[in-house]
């Protein structure tokens, strides 16, 4: 299902805590790093995933999604929009409940193996940008 709605969006954000962050970055000045880091803040439980980093923000970081030994609601990711059709695949394989692409970045092919397995699709939007304008103004 995609969402663009403002009140699927919130629905995701008040209701999926797990986090994990496809192309987290140590470089405190890209999105992928301050992003999880105000997710972070605001209750959520972020898993970094990146196959060059061992930590982030005081958390274990993993090679690829199917690493994580536990349970997943949203797949954040950070990455070419050519490499979301096999994220996409592997956040059906790992069963989570929602694929969702930041700013700038959108995957036809991406938001079809996503919805058709039953997650929610969120493209083109940030969700630090979300949280504020839905729970902070």
């Amino acid at each position: 299902m995609i969402v663009k709605d403002q009140e699927g969006i919130k629905e995701i954000l008040k209701n999926n805590h797990v986090v994990a962050i496809v192309g987290y970055s140590a470089n405190e000045e890209k999105g992928a790093h301050y992003v999880p880091k105000f997710l972070k803040e605001h209750g959520y439980q972020i898993v970094p995933v990146n196959p060059t980093v061992t930590e982030g923000l005081g958390e274990k970081a993993y090679a690829s999604l199917k690493d994580i030994p536990f349970p997943v609601d949203v797949v954040d990711c950070f990455r070419r929009p050519d490499a979301m059709p096999e994220i996409a695949r592997e956040a059906v394989a790992i069963g989570a409940k929602v694929l969702w692409m930041q700013k700038g970045i959108e995957n036809e092919e991406a938001a079809k193996i996503a919805s058709d397995a039953g997650l929610k699709v969120v493209s083109d939007r940030c969700m630090l940008e979300q949280y504020t304008e839905l729970f902070l103004k």
